[in-house]
């Protein structure tokens, strides 16, 4: 009996440990999970990226409020949608636009078109052909090409157009030289599998080919978008404790928002 009862402590010892053992091992993971947005180091140079699931985040595009006017930055955004009873989780700017913050190329909220595919030839970054749309339609979101997105006539309920396009099929865009000299802030984004959406934002001034590279090589992205850089880069990401105020105002903005708890 003295013997069979330290067998069953020993045991019951033992199931403790490999169970406390497990939850050591899994909370990090439940962290990892509940917290969106990480700090990472690549090449030397440091990002922030930010992933949301398009089928159980509601990801959306932002530009002006009710009245018509231009939310501009992060703080006017959080706080109108706290009027509304949501919380905004993660913001990022969302292409280029001109003085009026109107958007340069295609813009759909909501399902409208706000402002029409532009496809003109142009200086700067958004002209350097292939640019692409990154769209959201539901639980299903992509980047594609300018060009072929208006031809497969894609349904979304959102989209914005922005260039270049950084990864095109697993490559680099032929235009992006590893030689580059342009060092700058910037933010793009891409998309797997159909929903999930991986944003990405140098902490750093860093060229075109890094920052497509990291696309490409580190986030393992087939296909992605350049969406802005230097001073009108910013990243809006509570759960980092970050929130980039800057100047110029903003025009379009991404962002994920959740119902506010009661």
């Amino acid at each position: 009996m003295y013997e069979a009862g330290l067998k069953k402590r020993a045991i019951s010892s033992f199931l403790r440990t490999l169970a406390a053992s497990a939850l050591a091992f899994l909370a990090p993971l439940a962290v990892a999970r509940a917290n969106s947005c990480a700090d990472i180091e690549d090449g030397g140079a440091r990002y922030t990226m930010c992933d949301f699931d398009a089928r159980n985040s509601d990801i959306r595009l932002f530009l002006r409020d009710e009245k018509g006017d231009a939310y501009a930055d992060f703080s006017r955004l959080a706080s109108a949608l706290a009027d509304k009873g949501e919380t905004l989780v993660f913001a990022m700017n969302a292409g280029m636009y001109a003085e009026d913050r109107a958007p340069v190329g295609l813009y759909v909220e909501n399902g409208r078109t706000l402002n029409a595919a532009n496809t003109h030839a142009g200086p700067g970054n958004f002209h350097m052909k292939p640019n692409g749309v990154f769209w959201i339609d539901g639980g299903r979101a992509g980047v594609t090409e300018t060009a072929r997105f208006l031809k497969s006539r894609q349904r979304a309920q959102f989209a914005t157009q922005s260039g270049p396009m950084l990864v095109i099929g697993g490559r680099i865009h032929p235009r992006i030289h590893e030689d580059g000299m342009s060092q700058k802030f910037r933010n793009g984004v891409c998309v797997q599998d159909g929903h999930i959406v991986r944003f990405a934002i140098s902490n750093q001034p860093v060229s075109f080919f890094e920052f497509a590279r990291l696309f490409r090589d580190r986030l393992h992205c087939a296909d992605a978008l350049f969406l802005d850089g230097g001073s009108a880069s910013g990243l809006y990401a509570p759960s980092l404790s970050r929130h980039d105020r800057f100047m110029p105002a903003m025009g379009p903005i991404v962002g994920v928002a959740e119902k506010s708890k009661r």
